[in-house]
């Protein structure tokens, strides 16, 4: 999957959502795509998220459990 074929407004979404968990998160600065995964780097630092998530986030928003969020939450990696 190329950069350009997922959708930023998801990943920045789902920062959104997950900044309620840990508000340290910060905001998007940009994205590279890895085969196990989506690195996001933020103003805060960076997390990795797999690309089924995002792409859960754009397609279903609703389908992801706070527990989920939570989870992804605790990936986050302080600068």
């Amino acid at each position: 999957m190329s950069k350009h074929h997922l959708p930023t407004y998801a990943i920045v979404e789902l920062l959104i959502r997950l900044s309620q968990y840990n508000y340290l998160i910060g905001d998007y600065k940009n994205h590279s795509i890895f085969d196990k995964g989506v690195m996001v780097k933020t103003s805060g630092g960076s997390i990795n998220f797999p690309a089924n998530i995002i792409m859960k986030q754009f397609e279903n928003p609703e389908s992801i459990t706070d527990n989920e969020l939570a989870d992804m939450a605790l990936l986050f990696k302080a600068c």
